[in-house]
């Protein structure tokens, strides 16, 4: 009899806790310059997801490049972050752009014209990838965002 308790205990915990449907993607936005100086630009963004399970996961970068102006120049670094449950949320995604990537002589133009234009044009383009359970979803980035420089 104990053993049809805990049997049953354990089944209908784990149909409550069901994947309805994958996280939802809804958006990239908040890219900003936070930090300069003469070796980095400090690049940073969030994306935006929303949860309708029962259960969390884990959310991971592959290969997120960042391209001012149309030139490639970064790859978000992150680290993996847990998915709550039946919730929005959001994970910060940031660069270290290398100034002598946006400062070298074949991109001079486009830099003159950000410089005058006081803003950049920024893309943010790969994928990030969700796992729970051995399940895993694939979410296509590709966002591109005006971002105001401060001189």
């Amino acid at each position: 009899m104990k053993k049809l308790i805990i049997l049953l205990t354990i089944t209908v915990c784990f149909l409550s806790c069901s994947i309805k449907e994958k996280p939802e993607f809804l958006r990239v936005e908040n890219i900003e310059v936070t930090d300069s100086n003469s070796e980095f630009i400090i690049l940073t963004a969030d994306a935006f997801f929303n949860n309708p399970n029962s259960v969390g996961g884990k959310l991971e970068t592959e290969g997120i490049t960042i391209t001012v102006n149309d030139i490639e120049v970064a790859t978000v670094s992150s680290k993996e972050f847990d998915v709550p449950s039946k919730k929005e949320f959001s994970i910060p995604l940031s660069a270290n752009i290398p100034t002598s990537k946006l400062l070298n002589l074949n991109n001079l133009s486009s830099v003159l014209s950000s410089m005058l234009n006081k803003s950049m044009k920024v893309q943010y383009k790969g994928v990030i990838k969700y796992k729970v359970f051995g399940f895993s979803h694939k979410y296509d980035v590709d966002e591109i965002e005006d971002v105001k420089i401060k001189l």
